[in-house]
């Protein structure tokens, strides 16, 4: 009997990376929800109960930090572990993300998308 797949929700609102995570993660076994602002990313995260959710900072809408906090308070989605992917690299921003309930804190110039997976695994497998 195939195991159920588990559920990423990718908030990205660079189109390219977007698709080169959703791509990635999709062979690697999981099932990818993408949404391009922070918006509808709180509402697929509410619909969808993710495995885990990779989270840009900088979105149209509604931004990273806000999603990030949203999710958090509500005791549906607040377990649900978060890893922010983003260029900004301020000590600052990285503090907030940690402070608001993210579980890891990637910058995009510096990781893979192989060294991303990684963290996902380390997070939900």
């Amino acid at each position: 009997m195939p195991t159920k797949k588990k559920i990423i929700i990718l908030i990205e609102d660079d189109e390219f990376l977007a698709e080169l995570y959703a791509a990635k993660l999709t062979i690697e076994g999981y099932k990818v929800y993408l949404a391009t602002d922070g918006r509808k990313g709180l509402k697929l995260i509410q619909e969808k109960n993710p495995s885990l959710v990779l989270l840009d900072i900088l979105l149209p809408k509604m931004d990273g930090f806000g999603v990030l906090e949203q999710a958090k308070k509500d005791p549906k989605t607040k377990k649900i572990p978060v890893i922010l992917l983003t260029n900004l690299s301020q000590r600052g921003d990285i503090q907030r993300g940690f402070d608001l309930g993210a579980d890891d804190y990637l910058i995009k110039a510096h990781f893979m998308p192989s060294e991303v997976i990684t963290k996902i695994r380390r997070l939900i497998e």
